[in-house]
């Protein structure tokens, strides 16, 4: 789901060097989160987890349950069916509800490049052992929790419809800005603001006071250094990546693997 961005959403890409986080990553966030949500089977899969924590966190009621409020939103944004996500609430709400519970693991690939996996799991020894086999398989390495975390920020990242924007821009940024908006990038169709970790809700605060409402709202973790590799590493851990992103209990993968032009296009 900057430095790289999100899990393996992966890669078509080519209008880089990218990287590090805020404008330069704008493009590449966008293209490589187009790349995931296209998986819908997968994307479903992800929504419906979200919604089990947040319904055990705060109830099923959306007007007294922003995080479930926020997951409505990313499920219409996916274009994930109403009956699907009143069913998963249903669900959630139930005596027979699954326990999920959220884990991190950290870890390296190939190169030293740092990898900061989310999970969402009802069978934690299962997926330390599923996550453990993957980084072995690609001559990674899984650490210890808390290692790595300094080399990703944890960001507010919300995607609007341009079209749902009707005041004049300046009036826009400035009141995202007052919301607490890091950074604001656009193209011909989608806006994507940055916040700090602390602004997410203040920010998704201000969106429902303007009657915005965002295609997705997420808090992700963006890499604020970038390391290079060879040609054959970054092929092992895009690899690497892939497998990751096969797993049902991985949510999201980011990693800090520096890429070039000429690795996306020989890639």
């Amino acid at each position: 789901m900057g430095a790289f961005f999100y899990s393996s959403e992966i890669i078509y890409f080519c209008n880089l060097k990218i990287l590090n986080y805020m404008g330069r990553a704008f493009e590449y966030r966008k293209a490589s989160k187009l790349a995931r949500w296209d998986k819908m089977a997968k994307t479903f899969s992800k929504i419906g987890k979200d919604i089990a924590l947040a319904v055990k966190a705060g109830g099923p009621d959306p007007d007294s349950n922003p995080a479930l409020r926020r997951c409505i939103q990313n499920a219409k944004g996916a274009n994930m069916p109403k009956d699907n996500v009143d069913r998963a609430i249903k669900k959630a709400s139930g005596a027979d509800a699954e326990n999920y519970e959220e884990i991190t693991y950290e870890g390296y690939g190939q190169g030293g490049v740092a990898f900061f996996i989310e999970c969402t799991t009802n069978n934690p020894t299962r997926t330390v052992a599923n996550v453990r086999a993957i980084f072995n398989k690609f001559e990674g390495n899984l650490g210890k929790n808390g290692e790595l975390s300094f080399i990703f920020d944890r960001k507010g990242i919300f995607t609007i419809d341009k079209a749902s924007i009707t005041m004049p821009w300046d009036d826009f940024e400035m009141e995202m800005i007052d919301g607490g908006a890091e950074e604001i990038d656009q193209d011909e169709e989608e806006v994507m603001i940055t916040t700090a970790f602390e602004d997410f809700g203040a920010l998704s605060h201000k969106l429902d006071e303007l009657k915005i409402e965002a295609k997705s709202a997420e808090l992700q973790r963006i890499a604020n250094n970038t390391k290079e590799v060879s040609e054959e590493q970054f092929k092992a851990n895009m690899k690497m990546l892939e497998r990751f992103e096969e797993d049902d209990d991985v949510q999201n993968v980011y990693h800090n693997m520096e890429l070039t032009e000429e690795f996306m296009k020989e890639n």
